[in-house]
């Protein structure tokens, strides 16, 4: 039970860094700065500082090869990149709820590449979960707004996005869980630093020049690197003591931890749905951890013996 709420307190303070996240992106857009790709470029530099910092320290050879980390970083870029491009062409609505298909892809994934088992019991879980992400939805629905240009677009770009986002969560976990959490960070933040580096000076250069940079702007910047550098942290715990699919569960609670500090800032009203809403995510995650969690792990550590024969590259990093 201790460690159930320890993870349910953990998936919590991630959801948290998460919210934090959107509402500083959210005053940095407010701003006029449209360049998306400077905000996760700041997170990432972060993380390569700290823990690039760390790995160079320890004098330690690289356990896992490089170029699988390029490929994490890569569809951890992408995925970010392409859900929040989708909100210029669809609802918020239909980004929250399509969203949630990060949920079914980490089942799918760790099922096929990790040979996590599920039962009844996790499904119930996730079903308890989604259900109270949808009375959010259905408490801010509001059908006469008309905030969708190119719709189905939008829809597919937040699909896809989804996709990467679980190969992106999927693979951190089976790095995380056998190897170094300390790398795999450090690895994370370089390589994604060069990738988004790269798109700024390509594609984001004239936006960036146009910024008026203000204390405001600066404070935002950097509350939102500190943040993302949290959720970084805390993130690859959860993903080792849990795996992906809890970790995106707990994610559904950070649009109702974004209202609870519009309250405290704007004070805005609360609607009352928000309340059963966050005690059913909090009900499926609880479902989900306590039934049937112990027969996922041993399999995960079958799964992975054949996943290092196939892969000598992944087992050792400096092997040739």
């Amino acid at each position: 039970m201790s460690r159930t709420l320890q993870l349910i307190f953990l998936g919590q303070l991630v959801s948290l860094d998460l919210a934090v996240v959107s509402f500083t992106v959210s005053l940095i857009t407010n701003q006029g700065v449209d360049a998306p790709m400077s905000v996760s470029f700041f997170s990432y530099l972060a993380l390569a500082a700290v823990y690039g910092s760390v790995l160079v320290w320890r004098r330690q050879k690289l356990r896992v090869s490089w170029y699988w980390y390029v490929c994490l970083a890569f569809v951890d870029v992408q995925g970010n990149y392409l859900v929040t491009k989708a909100y210029q062409y669809t609802s918020i609505t239909s980004v929250t709820l399509l969203d949630c298909c990060t949920i079914a892809w980490a089942i799918l994934l760790t099922w096929m590449f990790l040979g996590t088992r599920y039962v009844i019991s996790h499904f119930l879980g996730v079903s308890l979960s989604l259900l109270g992400l949808a009375l959010v939805v259905l408490s801010d629905y509001d059908p006469t707004a008309q905030d969708a240009s190119e719709p189905l677009l939008g829809d597919i770009l937040v699909i896809a996005g989804t996709l990467f986002l679980a190969m992106s969560n999927v693979g951190m976990e089976l790095c995380v869980k056998k190897k170094d959490r300390i790398e795999v960070m450090a690895m994370i933040g370089v390589f994604g630093m060069l990738i988004t580096g790269s798109w700024m000076a390509t594609y984001e250069r004239k936006s960036l020049g146009s910024i008026t940079w203000s204390p405001r702007l600066v404070y935002s910047y950097v509350g939102c690197t500190i943040a993302s550098f949290t959720f970084c942290t805390l993130g690859p715990l959860v993903l080792k003591m849990s795996g992906a699919t809890l970790f995106n569960l707990s994610l559904l609670t950070s649009d109702m931890w974004v209202l609870l500090i519009r309250i405290f800032i704007y004070k805005q009203q609360v609607k009352w749905l928000y309340y059963p809403a966050y005690a059913l995510v909090i009900l499926g995650i609880f479902i989900y951890l306590t039934k049937g969690s112990d027969e996922a792990t041993d399999v995960v550590d079958d799964d992975y013996c054949i996943v290092e024969e196939q892969n000598p590259h992944f087992r050792d990093g400096n092997q040739s």
